[in-house]
């Protein structure tokens, strides 16, 4: 269950949902989740990462979790810490910068929807427990980046948009 919404975000949102499930399938946590998705403007992803961060600059992807895990795997009972209705645990917040998503697409040559959905993909990792400052973690997560990227159709080599 993930719920999306924001600025510039026509068409996209379907796309981000799935990349968000795909991640969690990929890493199978035995519970379902939910994530909160935001597409944002730049002025507030700026504010947003001054105020948590304490880095006065826009960025192009913000990750707020709020369970522990331990790469993927729930550092909790999920039985006993599901607050939604159907036993859902909600994972946390994702905030995409509307216009850090736009330059990294006209960089790399993608679509705004493909940087979109590789910005999901790259922030629902460090939801489920993997530090994007460990050297070890970060060979891991460009792995499942890659699988999840690759599984929706959106990998690098072949650069079809699902």
């Amino acid at each position: 269950m993930f719920g999306a919404g924001g600025q510039g975000a026509k068409g996209t949102l379907p796309l981000i949902q799935r990349a968000a499930g795909a991640a969690c399938f990929h890493l199978k946590p035995g519970f379902e989740g939910a994530v909160g998705i935001r597409l944002v403007n730049g002025r507030q992803m700026r504010q947003i990462n001054r105020l948590h961060r304490g880095v006065d600059r826009p960025t192009d992807v913000l990750s707020f979790h709020m369970m522990d895990y331990d790469r993927g795997k729930p550092g909790f009972d999920p039985e006993l810490e599901a607050e939604m209705p159907g036993g859902v645990i909600m994972m946390g917040d994702i905030l995409i910068s509307v216009e850090q998503a736009a330059k990294q697409a006209e960089a790399y040559g993608h679509s705004f929807k493909r940087a979109c959905a590789y910005l999901t993909v790259h922030r629902m990792l460090p939801l489920m427990g993997f530090d994007l400052e460990a050297e070890e973690d970060k060979t891991l997560m460009r792995s499942h980046e890659e699988a999840v990227l690759a599984y929706l159709g959106l990998d690098r080599h072949k650069m079809h948009e699902g």
